[in-house]
């Protein structure tokens, strides 16, 4: 099936007329659900009868003519990361499976509901979110839409929500973004996906990694169908998203760390990327950005996830370590040597980082940066579930990138800038913090110009 440019959007104007109804939609992406081979790995629980009800819910709404929610009746997925009132939260773990159902919606629940979503779904990752491969050895990697004879990775840690959306179980997919959670697996995945400023989207009900850095953020199949999504989640009214002027428009192009490694697929799609918005009239400015090569060396210790991932995990892991996928608790324990000076030196440290970043953005007159999200393709599954060592040094290749600005407190956008049908390629459009509308009306004009190349 081809699908509308903006889903979302085109969905909620045919429900609107009648074209079809919530029920045929949740149906739709159910029954996508039950006849995928991946189904079982993409989710830890189907609402089946509790998304039928909400779509007949939202349907009885519009035929009596009420005023409609900016998301009623679209289906939409939930990763197992979000509180749901009478649901155990997980965290694609199998140590909580015995804990007690959440007495409440998370406040992104609460407001998905109050703007008429339908939750189809809780959709899988890896455990507690600590990595950036999707792998998960309790309840099974879900493999990736692209080359899927291979067998390849979605990304992660969100993994199923991008594969729910990559092949149509959900319209959409909500996710978490602590490292990259949200763009690997829709860079990987041939996905737009957008983490906004970490402050933007509240994390209450959200079982943590990184309370930091944790922030929430939509994966869909467009710019505008995220801008939607994110003004839902930040409590904001939904508006029509402007596109960007591109003329005149500079964007920053670090020339330390994030093109390093790039394979030959990735290396030739952002370069026709940038040549086409050159030729679309925006700015591409090549800049020195010393302080990103720094990142590795801050966070040697393990940096704000392990240090806050231990405080969480500190007692489980006592008692139950064997329950783990080992990958995780050994990830997780380097946060145990960090002491209280560390932690403190480290928000420093982080404070002056910002702004030095933010200097040299300044200083180039730059507003918004530009690089590959990842610089692979989707690594094949096979080698990274067989050795440690690749799966250690993949999942710091694919982290890389995306932690610059969950470290900057930044927002991002990652688009497909890939040929249709190659190998899926993401472009992420990054700022600093607070300035989530410049990067999503940049994004839908950059948007424009990818799609249009072909």
């Amino acid at each position: 099936m081809t699908l509308p440019a903006h889903p979302l959007l085109h969905w909620t104007n045919a429900l609107a007329r009648g074209a079809i109804s919530s029920r045929a939609l949740t149906e739709q992406a159910l029954e996508a659900a039950h006849a995928s081979s991946q189904a079982g790995a993409t989710f830890t629980r189907l609402h089946v009868e509790r998304a039928r009800a909400s779509a007949d819910a939202a349907d009885r709404l519009r035929g009596a003519g009420l005023p409609m929610a900016p998301l009623a009746g679209l289906p939409i997925s939930i990763k197992d990361l979000f509180d749901e009132a009478g649901e155990v939260t997980c965290a694609g773990s199998r140590v909580l499976m015995g804990a007690s159902p959440a007495v409440a919606d998370s406040a992104v629940v609460q407001r998905l509901r109050a703007a008429g979503a339908v939750i189809v779904g809780r959709t899988s990752m890896t455990e507690f979110a600590y990595s950036g491969l999707g792998l998960n050895p309790h309840h099974g990697t879900p493999l990736n839409p692209w080359d899927r004879a291979t067998g390849r990775i979605p990304g992660g840690s969100s993994s199923g929500a991008a594969v729910s959306v990559a092949d149509g179980m959900a319209a959409a997919a909500i996710g978490t973004d602590t490292g990259g959670s949200v763009r690997i697996p829709s860079a990987l995945c041939g996905l737009t996906g957008f983490k906004p400023t970490a402050r933007r989207v509240p994390i209450t009900g959200v079982l943590p990694l990184s309370p930091t850095l944790d922030s929430v953020g939509p994966l869909a199949h467009s710019v505008a169908c995220c801008a939607l999504l994110d003004a839902v989640l930040a409590g904001e009214q939904p508006a029509p998203l402007r596109p960007m002027q591109l003329t005149g428009l500079r964007l920053a192009l670090p020339r330390t760390l994030v093109l390093d490694g790039a394979d030959a697929t990735v290396s030739a799609a952002f370069a026709a990327a940038c040549t086409a918005l050159s030729n679309a009239g925006a700015s591409i400015v090549e800049i020195e950005m010393p302080e990103f090569a720094e990142l590795a060396h801050i966070n040697r210790g393990g940096g704000f996830i392990a240090a806050e991932a231990w405080a969480w995990h500190a007692t489980l892991l006592a008692d139950r370590e064997a329950e783990y996928d080992p990958r995780v608790a050994v990830r997780i324990r380097r946060g145990s040597s960090l002491t209280a000076a560390d932690y403190l030196e480290l928000l420093a440290v982080r404070r002056r980082w910002i702004s030095s970043v933010e200097q040299r953005l300044a200083e180039a007159n730059a507003s918004m940066m530009i690089m590959p999200t990842v610089p692979v393709v989707a690594p094949v599954l096979a080698p990274l579930q067989a050795s440690d060592e690749t799966y250690g040094s993949t999942n710091l290749l694919l982290l890389r990138n995306p932690t610059l600005i969950n470290f900057l407190d930044g927002c991002a956008l990652s688009l497909p800038c890939h040929r249709p049908g190659d190998a899926p390629v993401g472009l992420m459009l990054a700022a600093p913090g607070g300035r989530d509308a410049d990067v999503l009306s940049a994004g839908a004009a950059i948007e424009a110009v990818l799609r249009n190349r072909f």
